[in-house]
């Protein structure tokens, strides 16, 4: 068939518009071609559903036989009442019998002694109706609120997931009956309420001010703040503006030179020699974000912003912890001094008494040089005692940010000195209240968002370029339009065709820091977790521990007391009184050590549940 001589070009122009569309279009395929797969990660442990304190054995009860027959309530779960209040375990088998009709689902199958592991503090409590209808708008607003990230989705690429959307479990806090205090975590109580001491208050004050580390933290947010601003420009239009002036000069026998010889500016006036240059112009230039690489990046920095706040935030709750640690510590050893006086005084005492009876003849040298010796052994600890009080301060005023000098403190029974009642919730509100977990799941997101920014490298970037001015050789004509108008308009469509080993590498890399940091956020997941058990029970097995060792220093006393009174009428030998009141002062410092390491976790255990930022 013979196309007409008037259509042919027209059918050439469009053969030649459909080979040019292929070949552009393949130019920005095949730079999206070849890009690697990325790696998957491992799902860590599943938080658990409440809290196993003491790891699920009750260690206040005598270890039972397992021959011996196990006794159930009728009720299936035991509810006990928690904070400082001892609960007998017939109290609360007699509660449980009181109700029988109420039947309800234990929390785990393990025996009733297993669910009572921290009967003082935390109450157990039934998990089953957690969904129940009637409580259905309560878990509603629950989820609605809940921000948590309780599995990690990273949507990176469309042809390589990361993991599959893992099952929100959602608990309505009405039906968690934990009844410790006001608030149902402690996390939630301001420093200021759980720290009652009005001295370790303005201590606390003093150093949220004067800290050098939190002002070094506070630089580096203000760091990551100018980095994010900085990519939220990099996605906007670059416009430049300037001026220039310049001269030259061309040689005749030169092109350039040869056409100026022969131009005219005007009817009978020539090109000046040498030619001077004058130009105002402004210049525009767009990358348009096509894949929004740039936009992922800004967000990206603005996330790891938000992870240097929460950093700062965790810093904060540790600084707060460490010096209540170390004000408690301070009074533990004010409590030491004290009792090692009066342990030097009663020695100066049996030490009067032996020269007494030395004197009378009841009595020999030995025992006046024993009695003495352990007086000035006493003596020598109280000077060391002295030292780690010195050195105690200086650790607080270091942490407050000041030079040495005395820490204003209250006076106290430091024995029967008690803090705010713990309550811990559920281990997922750690999700929210623990900063270092905040900081941790922002990261994963910056980290995903690095990856989408490296996956957009492979892809041609378009890139808008123009200019407008007014150039002239004279002053003079510089502003006449449109004599001396000048103006451009560009595009450029550049990609990776060939040797892509460098953003591949980028991408990869990208890929494990990802991996990187969802395993660290699972990490300090688990570790908060841990954490939180940890001090709970320490906080509980140290105080069933002062109890029995009020009950030892109480003897003790008494047989202090006792063998005095034997010695003085030579019914006992000195090395009684003396191992009387070595023992004595030992099982003092003990109990001074124990009460000091008990508020030690009180304290560490209100961090570890989140609190003190605040």
């Amino acid at each position: 068939m013979n196309v007409p001589s008037k259509l042919a070009p027209r059918c050439k122009s469009s053969k030649r518009a459909t080979i040019a569309a292929l070949i552009c279009g393949s130019l920005l395929a095949i730079p999206g071609c070849g890009i690697p797969c990325l790696r998957g990660y491992k799902p860590g442990p599943s938080m658990p559903q409440h809290y196993n304190w003491n790891n699920g054995t009750d260690y206040t009860q005598p270890t039972v036989s397992k021959s011996m027959p196990q006794f159930e309530t009728e009720s299936g779960s035991l509810v006990e009442t928690a904070s400082f209040i001892e609960t007998r375990n017939s109290q609360a088998i007699d509660l449980a019998k009181q109700s029988p009709s109420t039947k309800s689902k234990p929390v785990s199958p393990k025996s009733d002694d297993e669910a009572k592991t921290f009967a003082n503090y935390i109450k157990s409590t039934d998990l089953s109706d957690v969904n129940s209808p009637t409580d259905q708008n309560k878990t509603n607003k629950l989820n609605a609120s809940s921000t948590t990230l309780v599995n990690v989705q990273v949507d990176a690429s469309d042809d390589a997931q990361i993991g599959e959307p893992a099952e929100m479990i959602v608990y309505d806090e009405a039906d968690l009956n934990f009844g410790i205090s006001t608030h149902q975590n402690s996390a939630h109580l301001p420093q200021s309420i759980f720290y009652t001491d009005p001295y370790l208050l303005d201590l606390i004050n003093q150093a949220l001010v004067g800290n050098q580390e939190l002002r070094i933290l506070s630089e580096e947010i203000r760091i990551a703040c100018n980095e994010t601003y900085a990519r939220s420009g990099e996605y906007r239009p670059f416009v430049t503006a300037g001026v220039g002036a310049g001269i030259e000069k061309s040689g005749r026998h030169t092109r350039d030179g040869a056409v100026e010889e022969q131009l005219e500016v005007a009817s009978g006036k020539g090109f000046p020699d040498p030619l001077p240059d004058f130009l105002v112009a402004a210049n525009v230039s767009w990358e348009v974000d096509i894949w929004k690489r740039l936009r992922n990046a800004q967000n990206a920095a603005a996330m790891r912003y938000l992870a240097t706040k929460e950093g700062r935030n965790y810093v904060v709750t540790r600084l707060v912890a460490e010096i209540a640690e170390n004000y408690y510590e301070l009074l533990a050893l004010d409590n030491r001094m004290q009792t090692l006086q009066k342990t030097i005084d009663i020695q100066q005492r049996s030490l009067d008494i032996s020269n007494a009876m030395k004197e009378a003849g009841r009595g020999n040298q030995l025992a006046v040089q024993r009695f003495q010796a352990e007086v000035h052994k006493n003596e020598s600890e109280r000077a060391v005692i002295a030292q780690e009080i010195v050195e105690t301060e200086n650790r607080i005023n270091f942490l407050v940010g000041r030079y040495p000098q005395h820490v204003d403190r209250t006076e106290v029974d430091f024995i029967d000195l008690n803090m705010q009642t713990l309550s811990a919730g559920v281990p997922s509100e750690l999700l929210q209240n623990r900063a270092d977990i905040r900081e941790a799941e922002r990261r994963v997101a910056a980290a995903g968002l690095d990856v989408k920014v490296a996956r957009a490298r492979f892809y041609p970037s378009l890139t808008l370029t123009g200019g407008l001015g007014w150039n002239a050789f004279a002053t003079g004509y510089l502003f006449r339009t449109p004599e001396s108008l000048i103006y451009s308009v560009a595009g450029d469509i550049v990609g990776p065709l060939i040797n892509k080993r460098a953003i591949k590498a980028d991408y990869q890399t990208a890929n494990a820091v990802q991996l990187q940091s969802i395993y660290n956020y699972q990490q300090t997941v688990l570790e908060a977790h841990v954490e939180v058990v940890n001090l709970v029970s320490k906080v509980d097995n140290y105080r069933n521990s002062i109890e029995v060792k009020k009950k030892q220093l109480q003897s003790l006393e008494e047989s202090v007391d006792s063998a005095g009174k034997l010695f003085q009428n030579a019914r006992a030998e000195y090395v009684e009184v003396l191992l009387a009141q070595r023992e004595l002062m030992e099982a003092k410092m003990l109990l001074i050590d124990t009460k000091q390491e008990e508020l030690s976790a009180i304290i560490n255990a209100y961090q570890a549940l989140g609190g003190g930022g605040f």
